[in-house]
């Protein structure tokens, strides 16, 4: 019998080589944030979890002494090595693998980061253990991810789910640092910014089960100016706009 960890995998897989080349070319937004917010310098090794297409592990390549990308999809890395090569970046590694365990020593990594993964993951508290395990004493841990309002998260979720099949839930802003503070960060600090995405821009991106796209739009639609699904759905002159409400979340492994 397959086990559900291994047919989530699978869902991911399936959606994300599809997404590779759309979410490859999306627009990069609010890397420098992260980078002054994780005061990622020269000294840093990196580890980006579940880096994706790269935008993020490629950035902070900019600025620590090397940086590693893990990922569960082929095409994912293939784009992060175009990425890389497109920028002339020599101090990145990319690694194929899984999240749990992350295969890496204990104490590898200065600073673990990940950002716009966490309401993939069907544990991700193990997934913050991990990440806190191959994290050095005194190291630095970062999670990013959309933080939809309590009241609004089950109309979020769904709505995200309809879009990505392979999404499971993102965590309110308190349960999320719940999360975090839970794997033994310590010294948590916080930030916030606005993702704001064109909605037919953003349908070429995902790849919805058959049938299943004018459900999306309806749904989208119907919640134009009142915000029920916790996405701030508006117009911009003829085309219709969502924000996502992302969370940065930063903190210390114990020494």
């Amino acid at each position: 019998m397959i086990s559900p960890q291994a047919q989530h995998n699978a869902s991911i897989v399936d959606q994300f080589t599809r997404q590779a080349v759309p979410f490859s070319q999306m627009a990069t937004q609010h890397e420098e944030v992260l980078l002054d917010f994780s005061g990622v310098n020269r000294d840093d090794t990196v580890l980006d979890v579940a880096c994706g297409p790269g935008i993020v592990a490629c950035a902070f390549a900019t600025r620590a002494r090397h940086v590693t990308g893990i990922d569960l999809t082929p095409a994912m890395l293939e784009q992060a090595k175009k990425r890389q090569q497109k920028y002339q970046l020599a101090n990145l590694t990319w690694q194929l693998g899984d999240v749990l365990p992350l295969p890496f020593a204990d104490n590898s990594f200065s600073m673990v980061i990940t950002r716009y993964t966490f309401h993939h993951f069907l544990d991700p508290l193990a997934v913050c253990k991990e990440m806190l395990r191959v994290c050095e004493p005194q190291g630095t841990v970062m999670v990013v991810d959309a933080t939809p309002p309590p009241e609004k998260a089950e109309a979020y979720n769904f709505a995200e789910k309809l879009k990505d099949p392979s999404h499971v839930r993102a965590l309110p802003e308190a349960e999320l640092l719940d999360v975090i503070a839970s794997a033994g960060l310590q010294e948590i600090k916080t930030a916030r910014y606005a993702f704001e995405v064109e909605f037919e821009a953003s349908m070429k991106s995902f790849f919805p089960n058959p049938g299943d796209d004018e459900k999306i739009r309806r749904l989208f639609y119907d919640d134009l100016d009142k915000n029920n699904l916790g996405l701030d759905v508006h117009r911009k002159g003829d085309a219709l706009h969502y924000v996502y409400p992302v969370l940065i979340a930063a903190g210390k492994k114990a020494a």
